[in-house]
């Protein structure tokens, strides 16, 4: 599958490169866009976040069916999506889709969107149908809305990607407000497999570099994030 929405620090292009998951159970305490999940979307998965509006989405993604992403209006040249009558938790997805990348739903659309150059990457026939194709396949999802330290005890693929401790101060719910050297012993007691990403000079765990990423969506490959890792892998 393909993304639901893209969202600022979104895993799922880089998804392909972590070690795919050896339980039957994915966990992220952190799921933003859950692009890890979304590549193995046949696995029990459970998502924690904090923020209530990317709750909220996803709560209306895993029980919204196919008819009713198809029946979403598409923005009309000077709209907003304050204009659509439609729910907010279906406004946060169109206002995702309005610019690449975003760390809130936006209300209009980028300039990029705007040129009309780019009609698969932004809110639109082709996105609204893809959505649509794909919400049949997480229906067996759960979300809690929560921090992190909500997340059941089980034995499970734990995919945690936090806000980064020095570039995570974008998120409604950011870096400022973590303790990282209680997050990084959380993470040491998990059970399973256990993935946690990190940002170049993270010290909270003994993270290992992993690869280089393009940083934002509309760099087009110039602007590079220096991935690390820790896992409980051998």
């Amino acid at each position: 599958m393909k993304p639901f929405f893209t969202f600022y620090g979104g895993k799922w292009r880089a998804a392909p490169h972590y070690s795919a998951p050896t339980n039957a159970t994915i966990i992220e305490p952190f799921a933003g866009a859950a692009g890890y999940s979304v590549r193995y979307p046949e696995h029990k998965v459970i998502l924690i976040e904090k923020d209530p509006i990317i709750a909220s989405l996803w709560r209306y993604l895993i029980q919204a069916k196919a008819s009713d992403i198809r029946a979403l209006p598409l923005i009309e040249s000077g709209q907003t999506v304050d204009d659509l009558q439609v729910c907010s938790e279906a406004k946060s997805l169109i206002g995702f889709w309005l610019n690449k990348g975003a760390a809130s739903p936006c209300k209009s659309p980028s300039t990029w969107m705007r040129k009309g150059t780019r009609t698969k990457s932004f809110w639109g026939e082709v996105i609204r149908e893809r959505v649509a194709s794909q919400v049949a396949f997480i229906s067996h999802w759960t979300v809690i809305e929560g921090d992190y330290s909500q997340a059941p005890d089980l034995e499970a693929t734990w995919f945690i990607d936090p806000p980064y401790a020095e570039a995570g101060r974008l998120y409604r719910h950011s870096s400022k407000n973590i303790d990282y050297v209680a997050l990084g012993n959380w993470c040491k007691t998990r059970k399973g497999q256990v993935i946690v990403c990190e940002n170049e000079g993270a010290t909270w765990l003994p993270f290992r570099f992993f690869m280089a990423t393009k940083s934002t969506p509309g760099s087009r490959g110039k602007a590079k994030s220096q991935e690390v890792i820790w896992t409980n892998e051998g």
